[in-house]
C-alpha cells in the first residue's frame, strides 16, 4: 500500500538552512513545506525568501504551536500577503483561547482565504465538538499519540460529519507509529486533506529497520516487516 505525504516539514532555522532542506525535498517531490513559525517575525518572512528562490512553486503551511496572541497572528497573515500566501495556518493561538482561535478563523478566511488547524486545541471528542459548534477551525489535526486510537476515531466521525476537514500528524515517533498513523490517512482516503508523517526524521537515530518508507513524498506502508534495532536500544544511544 503506499499513500502520498503531501508535506514536509521545516523546523526554525536559518535562512540558508531552510533553503537547503526545500531543495532536498523539492527533490523528494514534496509540494507542500510546513514551517514552524513564532519567534521572530521578519526572521520568518526571509526564510520564506529563501525558500522561495530553490521552490518557487510550493505552498507553505505555518505553524505557529500557539505562539502568538489572536492580534499577532492576523499581523502575520497581513504582512505575509503581497509576497507569501499560506494554505494553512496550524494552532496561532494557545490552545485555550477559544475567542482567539475564532477571531484568527474568521479573518484569515475572510480577508487571505485561508485556513486555520486546531492541533493542540483538540484533545478530545468535547474539544472537537467545541471546536465544531463554535466554527472555531476549518481542519483538525488528529494524532493518535495525542487522542489515542479510540478518541482519534470519535473526533474523526464527528469532523466528517460536520464537514470539518482533517489533519492526520503525530509527535516525534518511530516509523512503527507513523506507519499506523499512514494507514489510518490510506483508510481516510480522499477525506484527508493533509498528511504530515515526518518526524521520525527529527530522531537523532532510526531505531528501526523495515516499514514505513521516509525517503520520498510516496511513502509505502506494510511492504516490509519492521523491527527494533535492539542494540541501539540496549546502548542507550
Amino acid at each position: 500500500m503506499v499513500i502520498e505525504v503531501s508535506l514536509q516539514q521545516i523546523p526554525i532555522v536559518t535562512p540558508n538552512e531552510a533553503a537547503q532542506l526545500a531543495a532536498k525535498y523539492r527533490g523528494q517531490g514534496f509540494q507542500t513545506l510546513k514551517l514552524k513559525v513564532g519567534k521572530n517575525l521578519n526572521s520568518d518572512i526571509e526564510v520564506l525568501k529563501a525558500i522561495r528562490l530553490v521552490h518557487p512553486d510550493c505552498s507553505f503551511i505555518l505553524d505557529a504551536n500557539e505562539g502568538y496572541t489572536a492580534n499577532q497572528a492576523i499581523e502575520v497573515l497581513d504582512r505575509l500577503k503581497m509576497g507569501v500566501t499560506p494554505v494553512l495556518f496550524e494552532q496561532p493561538v494557545h490552545r485555550d483561547d477559544w475567542e482567539g482561535l475564532r477571531d484568527v478563523s474568521i479573518a484569515a478566511m475572510e480577508k487571505y482565504r485561508v485556513a486555520v488547524a486546531a492541533d493542540e486545541s483538540c484533545r478530545g471528542l468535547l474539544d472537537a465538538q467545541k471546536i465544531i459548534h463554535g466554527n472555531l477551525a476549518h481542519v483538525i489535526n488528529i494524532k493518535l499519540a495525542k487522542l489515542g486510537v479510540l478518541g482519534a476515531l470519535e473526533v474523526i466521525d464527528a469532523a466528517r460529519k460536520a464537514g470539518i476537514a482533517l489533519m492526520i500528524g503525530g509527535m516525534v515517533e518511530t516509523r512503527i507509529a507513523m506507519g499506523f498513523a499512514g494507514h489510518l490517512a490510506a483508510g481516510l482516503g480522499c477525506y484527508c486533506s493533509f498528511i504530515d508523517l515526518d518526524t521520525p526524521l527529527l530522531l537523532s537515530e532510526d531505531p528501526v529497520y523495515g516499514g514505513y518508507d521516509l525517503s520520498t513524498s510516496l511513502r509505502m506502508l506494510g511492504a516490509m516487516a519492521v523491527s527494533f534495532i535492539w542494540t541501539t536500544i540496549m546502548d542507550g544511544k
